[in-house]
């Protein structure tokens, strides 16, 4: 199993720290460092300023937001980002969800399965360098009856296959991106679970095209916050408002795809709970409400023996890359979570 590391978004302030984070990760050995955007930074810019100041680590889109580009404007970016780092980039792609597709980029959120099919086939035709042309029910190139025409792109890639990856997480999303990808950004993974909410789903897409998992990375994102054991319970604490705002507030009362994970982990009337709290404005209530074990399911958390265990759990359940989102208020401590995650991996044997 291998190590990435997760910078989030950037601009909350901590811009500096996460460059040094970006580094010391490098030079640990991690295998990606990815980072993300909402409707804030984008995550182009950020991958070029990361990749042009470190030297092996992959860089990686967690997530390019699919209504934010059309796909050749992606695949434009993919082989520039590809190129530029010297074949270190990973394209991974998301629908976002309704309220920042419609609210933010215009884009109606309708049919988000259909669509992503159509926008991955066209980046990878793009990416290929043949002329593009397409016709589908989302997209058709060039546009019949004007002047356009099929048009090559002119940059070349360092590589031949660019890994692509999609954030999925409802079980019809996961199985289309074991079809179709390369790879799958999951997150609140729980190794317990992780088979019936996430690698079940994706083998059945993989089987659909005629493929195993072999070489499919499942590639999960997991906060890490280092201590003692016997401080786990506050530790977990530090997360209640991260969990309480996705199962909570990350989507509307009928349409928050995290709630319904949390669900689909045995917390049905947990993650109702959170939701209506923190939908009525009662943002502490609903951190309140969340149950410690589902944080401590879905973070690693105390000692580093306590964290290589749990690393066993999550490659026995079929994680090929452990995605770390190191917490600290200080960059020290962010660098020792770093640290403490490479020293977790190999006391586990994964090295």
């Amino acid at each position: 199993m291998r190590l990435g590391i997760n910078l989030g978004y950037w601009g909350s302030g901590m811009d500096a720290d996460n460059l040094a984070v970006a580094k010391e990760a490098d030079r640990l050995g991690y295998s990606v460092c990815w980072a993300a955007e909402a409707y804030g930074s984008d995550a182009a810019t950020v991958l070029s300023w990361v990749a042009a100041q470190t030297e092996r680590i992959d860089v990686g889109s967690a997530i390019f937001q699919i209504p934010a580009r059309q796909p050749a404007m992606t695949a434009m970016t993919a082989a520039t980002l590809d190129s530029l780092s010297g074949g270190r980039f990973r394209l991974g792609l998301g629908v976002s969800g309704p309220q920042v597709s419609e609210g933010w980029y215009g884009v109606r959120f309708d049919k988000p399965l259909a669509r992503t099919r159509e926008y991955v086939e066209i980046v990878r035709k793009a990416m290929s360098r043949e002329r593009l042309t397409y016709e589908g029910e989302h997209w058709t190139l060039p546009l019949p009856g004007g002047p356009g025409k099929p048009i090559k792109l002119t940059v070349h890639p360092q590589r031949e296959h660019i890994p692509l990856y999609i954030a999925a997480i409802g079980p019809k999303n996961l199985e289309q991106t074991g079809e179709i990808a390369d790879g799958a950004l999951l997150i609140f993974p729980s190794a317990e679970h992780l088979e019936e909410t996430a690698i079940k789903p994706l083998r059945a897409g993989r089987e659909k095209a005629g493929l195993t998992m072999d070489g499919f990375d499942v590639c999960p994102t997991v906060p890490l916050a280092l201590g003692e054991d016997e401080d786990v319970a506050a530790l977990a604490d530090t997360f209640r408002p991260y969990t309480a705002l996705y199962v909570g507030g990350m989507g509307s009362r009928q349409q928050n795809f995290y709630n319904r994970l949390a669900q689909r982990m045995g917390y049905e009337q947990e993650a109702a709970e959170i939701q209506e709290k923190y939908l009525s404005g009662d943002k502490h209530g609903a951190a309140a409400a969340v149950p410690h074990d589902l944080i401590d399911r879905t973070t690693l958390l105390g000692s580093v023996d306590r964290i290589a265990d749990r690393m066993k759990a999550y490659a026995a359940a079929g994680v090929t890359t452990l995605t770390l989102a190191p917490a600290g208020f200080t960059l020290d401590e962010r660098v020792a979570a770093l640290r403490a995650g490479t020293e977790a991996l190999e006391r586990a044997g994964l090295a």
